[in-house]
């Protein structure tokens, strides 16, 4: 198939002709087909200043007027060059209008019917001004018609139009109207017409001034959302300032608006709220108040030790609670481990321990209570002192034979924990260090090991010591085979000698007598 070759061609985005308002962004588009490498140049048909940024990309080219001013007011031409040879230009005709808001009307001074008001009509930033009409109207009536056809500003301007006259006591309610009309006939931009209307309405009030309340309960409760709306009858729409009436009798300026809002109310949030009206026409003023009481649970806001959580034995200590509630809630203050009747006991935002002792220390709670509910919260006491009620014992005794195994343990209470350590006296009387420990074990003791041992128990407000006396009552000795034999031996030997003893004397009386009863020998010895 023959490749097919597109011929070389150019366009502007938007073709030929576009309207513009002044202010805004306008971006011109030049665009080219059948040309790898085309350039790009703009220029205006004067040799104007562009009043635009040029962007060149591969196949097309842009022209970015952001904003939109007069000096873009022109016809603008977009030339492309596509080699050496080939070229193609362009151009569109950029118009410009403005009118960007509605009439703005001001009736002056305050109407009172007899007495002439001056009607103002202000048409902001129009351009072209010399196409612009304005009608002043009293309800279908015409006051005033108005063009600015002589006009030549070269930029916008804001127009103004007026008109006094002397209201009737019928006049008031009816409504003034600004029309104003740019009739440009080969533009098309919308709108072409701008319309404005204010009821002629007397000045008067502030009055009848009231606070409306609106929470999710009849009372509002801490956590609830509160919103308070100041309710008014005023012409003009008055200023509405929002006041609080503080505890020390000062004055808290809160918010401008008609409506103050409280997303989730505090007891803090208790207390006068002011509502001040001024109508800044009539130069009048008018107040209204409401008293806000924020109920419900009480709130722990505060649980101390002083001087510090951390104390000496023997200082002076004071626990202290505050709650935050509505009704005011009642406050108890007291050990943890103590009943409502004993120990450290306090129905009261503080509970004073004068000169505080060890058995002082531990939780402590604090208990807020009103007819919403009840709340704890605890802290520590932490009371430090030396050593004390320090004990030994040892087992199996402190008397002990040689070769035992003896263990002496070493208590004693402080805060910090105290160090143990065990010591011994020498025989010159100085103390020796052993161990630093709890306990002490001596195992195979022997005569040496007797004497004096020193428990010290010791931390940074002071040390205690014990002392043991260790008695060794002499050596214990291995049981072997051999024992029995010897106590049998032993126990046979006290047996025989008296026999023998008893055989002999027999023997001797039977030679003096020549015979011997036994029997009556041993009842002569009995």
């Amino acid at each position: 198939l023959p490749v097919v070759v597109k011929a070389f061609e150019m366009e502007i985005i938007p073709a030929n002709r576009i309207v513009a308002q002044i202010g805004e962004t306008l971006i011109l588009t030049c665009n080219t087909t059948g040309c790898a490498s085309p350039s790009f140049s703009w220029r205006t048909q004067m040799d104007n200043p562009l009043g635009g940024t040029v962007s060149n990309h591969r196949t097309y080219s842009t022209l970015t007027m952001n904003p939109v001013s007069t000096v873009n007011s022109h016809d603008y031409l977009c030339t492309v060059f596509c080699g050496e040879k080939e070229k193609k230009e362009k151009s569109i005709k950029v118009e410009l209008y403005s009118f960007p808001s509605d009439p703005i009307i001001e009736i002056s001074p305050s109407l009172v019917a007899g007495e002439p008001v001056t009607v103002t009509c202000k048409i902001p930033n129009v351009y072209p001004s010399d196409h612009l009409e304005v009608f002043l109207k009293k309800e279908e009536h015409v006051l005033l018609t108005e063009n600015f056809y002589d006009d030549d500003s070269t930029d916008t301007e804001t127009k103004t139009v007026t008109y006094s006259f002397n209201p009737m006591a019928e006049d008031i309610g009816k409504e003034i109207t600004c029309v104003a009309k740019l009739p440009i006939t080969d533009m098309e931009f919308e709108p072409k017409e701008r319309v404005t209307s204010q009821k002629l309405n007397a000045n008067y009030g502030p009055q009848n001034t009231t606070i409306i309340t609106a929470s999710p309960r009849n009372s509002p409760m801490e956590g609830d959302p509160l919103k308070l709306t100041c309710v008014t009858d005023s012409n003009p729409p008055p200023q509405i300032v929002w006041r609080k009436h503080l505890a020390d009798e000062s004055i808290q300026h809160l918010i401008e608006s008609n409506v103050l809002s409280i997303p989730r109310a505090r007891f803090t949030d208790s207390g006068l709220y002011i509502c001040e009206v001024i109508n800044l026409v009539t130069n009048k003023t008018e107040i209204a108040t409401v008293d806000v009481v924020i109920q419900g649970a009480p709130n722990i806001a505060e649980l101390s030790i002083e001087p510090s959580a951390t104390v000496q034995e023997g200082e002076n200590v004071s626990i202290q609670c505050s709650a935050e509630s509505n009704p005011p809630p009642k406050i108890i203050l007291r050990r943890k481990s103590d009943s409502a009747d004993m120990g450290p006991y306090s129905e009261g935002r503080i509970l004073l321990l004068p000169s505080v002792m060890f058995l002082n220390g531990g939780d402590y709670e604090c208990v807020a209570e009103n007819e919403f509910g009840k709340i704890k919260s605890e802290i520590t006491l932490n009371v430090e002192y030396g050593p004390r009620n320090t004990m030994v014992s040892v087992i199996p005794a402190t008397a002990v034979k040689e070769g035992e195994t003896v263990t002496m343990k070493c208590t004693s209470s402080g805060n910090p924990a105290p160090v143990i350590s065990w010591k011994k006296k020498k025989v010159t009387g100085e103390s020796e260090k052993i161990v630093k420990d709890a306990t002490l074990t001596i195992q195979n003791i022997k005569s040496q090991d007797l004497g004096l041992y020193e428990c010290e128990a010791y931390n940074q407000f002071g040390k205690e010591e014990k002392t043991v006396k260790l008695v060794v009552q002499g050596r214990l000795e291995k049981t072997d085979q051999m024992t029995p034999l010897i106590i049998a031996f032993s126990s046979v030997a006290a047996i025989a000698v008296p026999v023998v003893a008893i055989l002999i004397y027999v023997s001797r009386k039977a030679k003096i007598n020549g015979s011997y009863s036994l029997v009556k020998a041993l009842r002569l010895k009995v």
